[in-house]
């Protein structure tokens, strides 16, 4: 059962193979922001099970949260801010090793990333978001392989 900073790494193995793999098999563009983006989005989904215990990953993940948050109150973007600030708040309401350790909330958490832009925007065309979804459901998955979860 790996600390914060294996699970960051997992997480960094497994979205590096997938970038890479995407690029290489045409599902993904060579453009260095959109695959940093789905990096990020990896490790962020590789540190989210931990948010339900006090932890340098719990501090890390909210620290970057606040940032994020902060970044969409001052760009007036309130109604994303709102919809970060309630999806955040999900892992207080089980233990440590909980809910947020199952493989069912692997595939349910990071759905409002295709659902909240598709109600907000109107748009109904998930592929843009279903990559960064796919990303977070990789990391998570890498953090649930690495605590034996998953066997």
């Amino acid at each position: 059962m790996p600390g914060y900073k294996g699970h960051i790494a997992g997480g960094a193995l497994f979205g590096v193979m997938g970038v890479v793999g995407g690029v290489m098999l045409g599902y993904l563009a060579l453009d260095p922001l959109h695959l940093a983006g789905l990096l990020g989005f990896c490790l962020l989904g590789a540190m989210f099970p931990d948010t339900d215990t006090d932890s340098k990953g719990q501090n890390l993940y909210y620290g970057l949260l606040i940032v994020i948050d902060a970044g969409l109150i001052f760009m007036k973007m309130y109604v994303w801010a709102s919809w970060l600030g309630l999806c955040a708040m999900l892992p207080a309401l089980g233990h440590h090793r909980g809910w947020t350790h199952t493989w069912w909330a692997m595939l349910l958490v990071p759905l409002p990333i295709v659902l909240i832009p598709a109600v907000l925007i109107g748009d109904r065309s998930i592929e843009p978001f279903f990559r960064f979804y796919l990303a977070f459901v990789l990391g998570y998955f890498s953090h649930l392989l690495l605590d034996g979860e998953l066997y």
